[in-house]
């Protein structure tokens, strides 16, 4: 059986987010499709899917804007699967700012009118060597502010791959 995974990926962590849930996908029996929505042309088969998995970054408080397009146009075929919503922030690694991306998720089922049957909060991940100075500064003076963690390195994975394991392997049944 496959299981399409849409999903869109701003600076990396989200494809390695949808690459790992297709490593799962595999490992129970099933066959991933992966499928990257930052491609315009990209065809979306879901017809004769039983479960999707979607993943999406959040940046500037919300999800892309192609990616919430593509749920509202395509909400209610997906309403016809099991679907999972990865929404992967870095609000979600750090327990005062999960509050704050579950907003990010609810703020998204209004937009586009479509609620997925289940969804989790995923960590990010900080890629200073991607940044111009300006983000940079952003991240260390605002997203980061007050926070622990080594702002010299060049990147830092705050994504907690076991839970992530135990979420889509719930999701797999």
């Amino acid at each position: 059986m496959a299981v399409p995974i849409i999903f869109q990926s701003l600076e990396g962590q989200t494809r390695k987010v949808a690459e790992f849930a297709a490593d799962l996908v595999r490992k129970s029996g099933q066959a991933p499709q992966l499928i990257d929505m930052s491609d315009p042309m990209v065809e979306v088969p879901l017809e004769g899917a039983e479960r999707v998995i979607l993943a999406a970054p959040v940046h500037e408080r919300r999800h892309p804007q192609e990616f919430e397009l593509f749920l509202t146009a395509q909400g209610k075929d997906l309403a016809r699967c099991k679907t999972l919503f990865l929404s992967v922030s870095m609000n979600a690694a750090f327990p005062e700012g999960r509050n704050e991306a579950q907003d990010y998720v609810t703020e998204m089922q209004m937009r586009t009118g479509f609620t997925p049957d289940a969804s989790a909060l995923v960590a990010g991940a900080i890629k200073r060597r991607e940044y111009d100075y300006f983000a940079q500064q952003v991240i260390q003076h605002v997203v980061m502010r007050g926070k622990e963690y080594d702002s010299t390195a060049d990147e830092h994975e705050f994504t907690d791959w076991d839970a992530l394991e135990t979420t889509l392997r719930d999701f797999l049944g």
